[in-house]
């Protein structure tokens, strides 16, 4: 059994759906196929910051397309194979090749040194693209919209404002069309020097509209978005940067994303609070038109 020795290269930060390749590993998990490739179109889901889903898609093998029923960040040190939450490492860990692994059915004819063609389903890639580029600006305008609510220097995000959404963040879930972010109102933020009383005594609905038009505003000058990216591999860095009226943006992201903020159509946030055991959440849901 031969595994990786190198990270798997990955077209789909160009925005590729389509991508010849070479099986370089099969092995079976739990009754499927699992299939490594030298390079990907595939976004594959991260177990570490599972925010957005994977691609869905087939591989095309000796004349047959092979549904593709999940792909998942995998590792290997040269020894076994690691997928998502069993992976014992950090991603970058010196040693370790990370890889995109694709699940198929377990009786599929594929095999090492196959060549494939990689096919990623392009309406449900734009839907996710979409509501990641949309979680991006919906957390920049949130972040402006609170600024005024810190009574102590906090760390800036992208455009120098405090930031909220990366100080108070608790979990991400990219959607087609939309996401949603949920941010934990708890003791440490107030000792950060955030006002959580007043937020919570807040118009939520107020607030809201106020975040929509900021991110409308953009939308509507049809803001250029691009990645940026140090390589090809699964774990070069990469970074979302947005041309906004008042300045780039720049995020780092190993995600998917429109070209445009103006692809966003009518962008709509709203705000609600919820309770996580005792401790008040404020939840974000955008949503745009797909």
């Amino acid at each position: 059994m031969t595994l990786p020795q190198q990270d798997t290269r990955v077209t789909y930060p160009e925005g590729e759906l389509v991508q010849p390749a070479r099986v370089l590993h099969v092995e079976r998990v739990d009754g499927r196929l699992v299939v490594v490739t030298d390079v990907t179109s595939f976004h594959p889901v991260d177990a570490a910051w599972p925010d957005q889903p994977a691609d869905t898609g087939v591989i095309e093998a000796h004349g047959v397309s092979l549904t593709v029923h999940e792909a998942v960040v995998a590792a290997t040190d040269g020894s076994a194979l690691h997928l998502g939450a069993g992976i014992p490492v950090r991603k970058g860990t010196d040693g370790w090749s990370f890889l995109v692994a694709h699940l198929v059915d377990g009786d599929a004819s594929i095999a090492e040194d196959d060549r494939v063609a990689i096919t990623a389903d392009a309406s449900a890639r734009r839907a996710l693209s979409l509501g990641h580029t949309a979680c991006h600006a919906a957390s920049l305008a949130l972040n402006l919209a609170l600024a005024s609510r810190w009574s102590k220097p906090a760390r800036p995000d992208a455009l120098g404002n405090p930031d909220f959404d990366g100080i108070a963040i608790a979990s991400s879930r990219i959607e087609p069309g939309g996401s949603i972010d949920r941010y934990r109102l708890n003791k440490s933020l107030r000792r950060a020097g955030f006002d959580t009383a007043g937020l919570l005594e807040a118009d939520l609905d107020s607030l809201a509209r106020t975040v929509t038009a900021t991110v409308q505003g953009w939308v509507l000058a049809n803001a250029p978005v691009r990645i940026d990216r140090d390589g090809d591999r699964l774990t070069d860095r990469r970074t979302w940067v947005a041309e906004l009226p008042g300045g780039a943006a720049a995020i780092p992201c190993g995600g998917t994303h429109a070209d445009s903020l103006g692809e966003l159509g009518n962008a709509q946030i709203a705000l609600q609070l919820v309770d996580d055991d005792g401790t008040p959440v404020l939840e974000m849901r955008t949503s745009v038109t797909v």
